[in-house]
């Protein structure tokens, strides 16, 4: 787009939002970026604390003149500022006034939702893609699938999803968790299509496709599944991707069927695990929230290098066709949610920025809100693969 700034990064001074500054000023000097943000005294200190010569933006979330302004100098606007469903929404409706593409990490698939809504058919018409969930949640998810659904032959019927992983949770991911709960939804904003565009759902796959993951033993692969805490907003995910797959490349079939749990390697540690997420939901959901939420962690806190550096993250997904099953996996090195996060956010936000816009699903001029297998496809899966992603079959 030829704009004043290739990526601008709002939220810089968040935890997450730093990770990124940092990884685009070590691994992409040459990349011109501005940060943006709120409070000036802590943009400045981001800049000083990396030694940086960027454009500092003072824009506030809710402040439309400034917001509108910063869109129409940048190319790409990737955001970190959540709750996205407190501070997101007047930043979307200035990327697509402003013909800016946006990428961000959500994991607010009510917010999306609503965004779908409000900014789909203007963002199609204009060629603009506003490509939300960009992060763990839902990218591993979302390019996993479409990965597997390229390597194997005709449409799919199913895929199962496993999610193994070691991490830690940030202030913000918290704050985001229990604000949540409070926000006010739209209708049908949490139903297992939510995100899927009208009449693109089958009798099959509203037959088939449950989210309630019970312990079990996983088939083909070994490992036993339980519920896992990110799966719903990952579904909606895929599922948008799998509906939308028509328009850009490799359809997944009319019957396609979703599903996603975690992945333990014994039924012991499944046990343990799937008690404590029902916990943690269950406090999430109760009056006792407000009680227990100052003794988590606060937005700006997360954690450690040193723990970051240990994290990692497995998808496992098993795709079930007319000729048989096979199974295939995307891994990571890092913390999922902090370390690998900022990186997969800075490399989509790359996607619409240095890359041929012809290369990308749809070409030039396609838009819309769109998923990031649908929006970035192969463009991204190859820019990650550069960083140390893996992308494989497993042997049956």
């Amino acid at each position: 787009m030829n704009k004043k700034y290739q990526i601008v990064i709002f939220g810089a001074t968040g935890f997450t939002g730093e990770l990124c500054v940092k990884y685009m000023s070590e691994k992409y000097p040459d990349v011109s970026i501005a940060i943006a943000g709120r409070n000036k005294e802590k943009l400045e200190g981001v800049v000083r604390r990396h030694g940086l010569s960027c454009p500092i933006i003072i824009a506030d979330a809710f402040d439309v003149e400034a917001l509108d302004k910063m869109c129409q100098d940048a190319d790409v606007v990737l955001s970190t500022a959540g709750p996205y469903h407190k501070y997101g929404s007047a930043l979307v409706s200035s990327c697509v006034n402003a013909g800016c593409h946006y990428v961000d990490i959500t994991g607010e698939s009510f917010w999306i939702r609503d965004q779908i809504e409000k900014h789909h058919k203007r963002a199609e018409e204009k060629g603009i893609r506003i490509i939300n969930a960009c992060g763990f949640d839902s990218a591993p998810s979302d390019l996993g699938v479409f990965y597997a659904v390229n390597k194997v032959v005709g449409d799919v019927e199913s895929v199962q999803c496993f999610q193994a992983w070691k991490g830690e949770s940030s202030g913000g991911t918290m704050e985001t968790m229990f604000s949540s709960v409070d926000a006010k939804l739209a209708k049908g904003g949490l139903g297992k299509f939510s995100l899927n565009p009208k009449n693109t759902i089958s009798e099959n796959q509203k037959k088939n496709t449950n989210d309630k993951i019970k312990i079990k033993k996983i088939p083909h692969i070994g490992g036993w599944t339980g519920p896992f805490i990110m799966a719903l907003p990952n579904t909606r995910v895929v599922r948008r991707s799998a509906a939308l797959s028509k328009k850009t490349g490799k359809y997944y079939g009319d019957d396609f069927v979703y599903s996603e749990g975690a992945y333990y390697s014994n039924k012991g540690a499944a046990r343990k695990v799937s008690i404590m997420t029902v916990a943690l939901g269950l406090i999430i959901l109760s009056p006792l929230r407000k009680v227990l939420r100052p003794f988590f962690r606060k937005p700006g806190e997360g954690p450690s290098q040193k723990a970051m550096d240990s994290g990692f993250f497995k998808s496992r997904f098993l795709v079930t066709t007319q000729d048989g099953v096979r199974a295939f996996s995307m891994s990571g090195s890092g913390d999922p949610g902090y370390k690998m996060t900022s990186r997969m956010a800075c490399e989509s936000a790359l996607c619409l920025s240095v890359e041929d816009p012809e290369s990308l699903p749809g070409g030039k001029n396609f838009g819309g809100l769109l998923t990031p297998s649908i929006g970035l496809g192969g463009v991204l899966i190859k820019r990650l693969k550069e960083i140390g992603v893996s992308f494989k079959e497993i042997e049956l």
